[in-house]
């Protein structure tokens, strides 16, 4: 659940006649279409306009695989975002999304029946700070999902620190899993200065399971039932890092709700963001679980061979 956005991205720093590409994104539907790459049935809750742009927006969402009926459409306004490089060569996001009609989720829009049922319901904290109403809508969801994942997603361009804080203290008790990020979430809305100390104080306000991601290093795993270090996989190409994270997060929660074991749903995230970031978009490439399971498979055998020479990092 969340919201979705049209995507304007090029290459180049912006200008009159700079050539662009369009396309849909917005970290909702890149954890759905993750999720639904990775073998899960997926439905997408959000608000898109009701014309022919919200038409536009709803077939691609079905292309991906994802189901449509949850959807809503309404009056308003798609929140667009546009990603260019800065006079630097600095990739540079700017958002026109102040009062989109995705903003308008709300609690009447999460159907008991449907949040209840679910294997797991997924937000992030994008959809808690684009709105009062949108976030109620999380909170509500969050107390019917059998499994609720969070990932804190901490946006300062669209919230406070102290609000996000707020947010993911309010969220982690009833969460199932939550996926922050190190050094940037961890440090920020937990107070933490290493991904375990993060991990630990999330399952002592109540998280049943943590994988903290540390960026090219690899995820930290945590629970009840102890520690694993996942390692990250090189990607192939990288080509636009837009929906990496997303990617991990969808693709390790339909493992987990498929049955895979946490440290083995991870690797698939990470095995799935490795080979994402080699498309433009959000979902410019969204990797079959066959070339995800491949690209896994290469990792661990990369992962064993460096053990043997002593090569992981100190957070294993």
């Amino acid at each position: 659940m969340g919201e979705i956005l049209v995507e304007v991205a090029t290459d180049q720093a912006f200008g009159h006649g700079v050539p662009a590409q369009l396309g849909i994104s917005g970290d909702a539907l890149n954890v759905a279409a993750a999720a639904a790459a990775a073998g899960a049935r997926v439905g997408l809750l959000a608000v898109l306009t009701d014309d022919d742009l919200g038409k536009a927006i709803a077939a691609r969402i079905a292309e991906l695989g994802i189901s449509t009926d949850l959807l809503k459409f309404r009056s308003g306004q798609q929140g667009v975002y546009l990603v260019h490089c800065d006079p630097d060569g600095q990739r540079e996001f700017s958002y026109a999304r102040s009062g989109s009609v995705g903003s308008t989720l709300a609690p009447d829009d999460v159907d008991p029946r449907v949040f209840e049922s679910a294997g797991a319901v997924v937000a992030g904290g994008i959809a808690c700070a684009v709105s009062a109403t949108s976030r109620a809508a999380v909170v509500k969801a969050a107390g019917l999902a059998t499994r609720f994942v969070f990932d804190p997603n901490f946006r300062p361009r669209l919230t406070t620190a102290e609000d996000a804080t707020a947010v993911l203290a309010e969220l982690a008790p009833r969460a199932f899993l939550v996926t922050p990020s190190f050094p940037g979430e961890t440090s920020t809305l937990l107070g933490a200065s290493s991904p375990r100390e993060a991990a630990g104080k999330l399952l002592a306000q109540g998280t049943e399971l943590v994988a903290v991601t540390c960026g090219a290093e690899g995820v930290q795993l945590e629970s009840a039932d102890g520690c694993t270090w996942v390692p990250a996989i090189p990607a192939p190409a990288v080509v636009d890092q837009t929906g990496a994270g997303d990617s991990f997060v969808g693709t390790l929660t339909a493992r987990l709700v498929l049955g895979d074991s946490f440290p083995t749903a991870a690797r698939y995230g990470a095995a799935a963001s490795s080979l994402v970031v080699g498309g433009k978009g959000g979902t410019g490439f969204i990797p079959s679980f066959d070339q995800t399971r491949a690209h896994a498979a290469a990792g661990v055998s990369a992962a064993a061979h460096d053990s043997v020479k002593g090569e992981l990092p100190s957070h294993a």
